[in-house]
C-alpha cells in the first residue's frame, strides 16, 4: 500500500463527485425519500457486480453513501472507473452527488510502541482489521479507531483524539464555522495541509482537507482531543 493509488484516483477526470476521506474515496448522493435512496442502491450493487471489494452503502431518507474502500490506502486505478461508474448511475437516476456532506469521523487512540494494544480495541468494539493499525465498524456505521504511535522520548505516555475529514473545497466553511462557534486558530503554518484549532476549553482541532499529504502530530505533551478535519 502506497500513496499512489489516492494520489491518482485525485487527479482523475470523472471523480469530481468523490471525495478522499481517511477511510478512501466516498460520494453522497441525495434523495427525496428513503425510498428513492433504496432504489439508488440497488442500481449502484448493480454497477458494482463483481468489485472487489464490494463498496460500502449507508441509506438514509436523504440520499446514499458510498465508500468504495474503508482505508484511504486501499484506494487503487479501479476504482476510479468504478466510481465514474457510480456517478453515472446517480446522474441517471437523478441522484445529485453533495460534497459538503461528505465527512468521516475517526478516533485516533495514541500510545507508546510498546503499548500499542489495539488487539483490545477491535475486541470491546467488534471491530474488524482493515489494516495493521486500525479497527473498522463492520456495519460501516461506527468511527474507524486508528492507532497511533506516540514518540517514545515524548513525556505523554497516551492520549485520545478526533479526527474529521471532509472536501477540500469546503474546508473554509467548516474553518470558519469553528471561529464562529467560539473556536481560535492555534497554528496554520501548515496551511492548506492542515489547521490547527482549539476550542474554548483548549481542546484542540485540526482541520484535514482531503488531498492532504501528511497527517498532523500535536504540538504539546497535553493528553486533549484533537479533530482533524
Amino acid at each position: 500500500m502506497s500513496e499512489a493509488g489516492w494520489r491518482q484516483f485525485l487527479a482523475a477526470e470523472g471523480v469530481e463527485d468523490w471525495v478522499v476521506l481517511h477511510g478512501g474515496a466516498t460520494a453522497f448522493f441525495r434523495c427525496s425519500t428513503l425510498a428513492d435512496a433504496a432504489a439508488l442502491a440497488a442500481r449502484v450493487a448493480e454497477a458494482a457486480r463483481g468489485a472487489s471489494p464490494q463498496p460500502l452503502l449507508t441509506l438514509t431518507e436523504t440520499g446514499v453513501v458510498v465508500r468504495l474502500t474503508r482505508d484511504v490506502w486501499l484506494v487503487d486505478e479501479v476504482h476510479i472507473e468504478l466510481a465514474r461508474a457510480v456517478s453515472s448511475v446517480a446522474r441517471a437516476h437523478g441522484a445529485p452527488a453533495d460534497r459538503s456532506r461528505v465527512r468521516e469521523v475517526q478516533v485516533a487512540v495514541s500510545a507508546r510502541p510498546a503499548d500499542v494494544d489495539l488487539a483490545f480495541w477491535r475486541a470491546v468494539l467488534g471491530y474488524a482489521p482493515c489494516a495493521d493499525d486500525n479497527a473498522v465498524d463492520p456495519l460501516g456505521i461506527g468511527s474507524t479507531v486508528w492507532m497511533q504511535e506516540l514518540d517514545p522520548e515524548r513525556e505523554l505516555r497516551h492520549a485520545m483524539h478526533i479526527d474529521v475529514s471532509v472536501a477540500k473545497d469546503h474546508i473554509e466553511e467548516v474553518l470558519a464555522a469553528a471561529l464562529a462557534a467560539g473556536g481560535r486558530i492555534v497554528e496554520d503554518g501548515d496551511a492548506p495541509e492542515y489547521w490547527i484549532l482549539a476550542d474554548s476549553a483548549g481542546n484542540k482541532v485540526c482541520a484535514w482537507p482531503d488531498g492532504a499529504t501528511r497527517m498532523p502530530t500535536p504540538s504539546t505533551d497535553e493528553p486533549a482531543p484533537r479533530l482533524d478535519v
